[in-house]
């Protein structure tokens, strides 16, 4: 007689099957809730037809009320700061969406400040501002990515040519236009300005862009809800009551 020995299931398959979904469920949760997830679905509905939300769109050098920044360029914000739209990350500025052909929408200096161009940097620039604002007695940088096409040819001003260091430019200075540049031109990212302030690292540099804690919360300098933990349902505008 030949006898079926039954192997018996590895005592982590239960739980791992009851946690899964649980786990799951709770990481959207998080990201509907508190990583623009709502306002993401009003965004993707704008990208089908442009056409759509005309009262959320900001303009270029448009300030709200005693907001101490410009508004950089044209278009909707569709991403905030802090947004989780992808797992593990958090948005370390705003994502501003024109809707427009590459090279065609104008991004300006939010503020006056010192500008420098790396050598090797094609779409982006940074603005040193020695004197923050809103906080008086520290130094803070704006950063302004993606001026540049897929390919990588750079729609940044003419007057910023790679390797520019520490160039004055007042607010409201042309800085260059919306592109689609990732570093992958298999894989452009949609027309847009990525905007951020960044902190200096305390020897009179920027501080390193890709993580969240050197950069700042941009609502107050832009007079908008730019936080996407405070404002994870809206596309931000200013106030009605801020309006210039």
């Amino acid at each position: 007689m030949i006898t079926i020995k039954h192997r018996r299931r590895p005592g982590w398959i239960l739980p791992a099957v009851i946690l899964v979904p649980i786990v799951g469920g709770y990481v959207f949760y998080r990201w509907w809730n508190h990583g623009g997830g709502q306002r993401a679905s009003l965004v993707f509905a704008w990208f089908r037809d442009g056409s759509l939300f005309p009262e959320k769109m900001m303009r270029a050098g448009q300030r709200c009320g005693e907001a101490p920044f410009l508004f950089p360029t044209d278009g909707l914000v569709g991403f905030l700061w802090d947004d989780a739209f992808r797992l593990g990350h958090r948005h370390q500025g705003i994502d501003i969406f024109a809707g427009g052909p590459v090279g065609q929408t104008p991004v300006v200096a939010a503020y006056a400040g010192y500008l420098t161009r790396l050598p090797e940097w094609r779409s982006a620039v940074i603005i040193r501002i020695p004197e923050d604002p809103l906080q008086p007695g520290r130094q803070i940088w704006t950063y302004y990515t993606h001026m540049a096409d897929a390919g990588g040819a750079s729609f940044i001003s003419a007057n910023f040519p790679a390797g520019t260091l520490e160039k004055y430019v007042t607010a409201g200075s042309l800085l260059g236009y919306q592109g689609n540049y990732s570093g992958n031109a298999d894989n452009p990212t949609g027309v847009h300005l990525h905007f951020s302030i960044v902190r200096d690292d305390g020897r009179g540099r920027f501080a390193n862009e890709l993580e969240i804690a050197n950069t700042i919360d941009p609502s107050p300098y832009l007079g908008m809800q730019l936080n996407g933990r405070t404002n994870p349902d809206e596309i931000p505008v200013c106030p009605a009551a801020a309006v210039d």
